[in-house]
């Protein structure tokens, strides 16, 4: 059986003792990648909690980009609904000059340092989306800063994706996927590149705090080969244990790819939809396919960490 010890943390903790989830040799249904008001999605941590819950989620996590501020919430909720929790968060990274996401899991969400590196990272978006919207202005589309404000649960967090959402209600596109293809990406009006934290910090905030750092669906970078075993060699070596192999972007040959990664740099799998809107997202939460056997979850070593819902 999967047993262990719970960490007494300070956030939803629980009493100490066996762990709900199922042993580690049978599959277990964990969401460990979504988002919610707190950042770029549509539902509240409660709605979540309850769409997981209906899915069949057994351990969830919610993974605000750059914002823990969500996770009391979460972890009440999915206790409420009958699920283990695990604290998360998704930094944004600059390597490369390209932007690539750390998923943080299990940490301590009271840690002071990572509170501030958090805080740090969200504090440049302002002038971003103030820039984003002066060259859509250019192509004729007017408002766009306060149109995407109407979306936005928290302005530190204002993202490319409340821009999106605006363009689609107004007419300009059909659906987000559609503003991505037109706009707001490399070559097209509103693109504007940001430098985000460094990999090194982003996996050293995490560390401190507890809790492991994990590669959020490396399908979706582009890198070359080389560039992609520069990320995965520079992740390890500043103590990142964990790769995305199931998620929402990936397809059953990429599946494939990222089981052989996790395998060549000793990396744990984890598994996670990042769903943000049933509107907008391919995949919902909960039903992705298990993990590819022969891989060690995240959640197997993280067992100390999980926050075990109520007996």
């Amino acid at each position: 059986m999967l047993v262990g010890s719970l960490v007494r943390a300070p956030l939803c903790a629980h009493k100490m003792g066996r762990v709900s989830i199922s042993p580690a040799s049978l599959p277990v249904n964990a969401d460990l990648h979504c988002h919610s008001v707190v950042s770029d999605g549509t539902l509240t941590p409660e709605a979540l909690a309850q769409r997981a819950q209906a899915n069949g989620v057994q351990l969830w996590s919610l993974t605000d980009h750059d914002e823990i501020g969500g996770q009391q919430r979460a972890c009440v909720a999915a206790h409420a609904n009958g699920m283990d929790y695990l604290t998360g968060t998704e930094i944004s990274v600059t390597f490369a000059d390209n932007t690539v996401h750390i998923v943080g899991l299990g940490f301590d969400a009271d840690n002071a340092q990572l509170q501030h590196g958090l805080a740090l990272t969200r504090g440049g978006r302002g002038a971003r989306a103030q820039e984003i919207s002066r060259q859509l202005s250019e192509v004729g589309i007017h408002g766009a800063y306060e149109g995407a404000l109407k979306y936005v649960g928290n302005p530190e967090l204002i993202s490319r994706t409340h821009f999106a959402r605006h363009l689609v209600e107004i007419g300009e596109c059909r659906d987000t996927s559609e503003v991505f293809r037109r706009y707001l990406t490399e070559g097209h009006p509103g693109f504007v590149p940001h430098r985000w934290a460094s990999l090194v910090d982003a996996v050293r905030w995490i560390r401190d705090a507890g809790g492991m750092a994990v590669i959020a669906h490396p399908a979706r970078y582009r890198f070359t080969a080389n560039e992609e075993f520069a990320l995965f060699s520079e992740f390890k070596r500043h103590g990142g244990e964990g790769v995305e192999v199931v998620t929402g972007s990936h397809t059953p040959a990429e599946y494939k790819i990222y089981t052989d990664m996790a395998h060549e740099f000793g990396l744990a799998a984890s598994r996670g939809s990042d769903f943000h809107s049933p509107d907008e997202s391919h995949t919902d939460l909960g039903t992705l396919p298990p993990l590819p056997q022969g891989l060690t979850p995240v959640w197997e070593k993280l067992v100390h960490r999980i926050q075990r819902r109520p007996a």
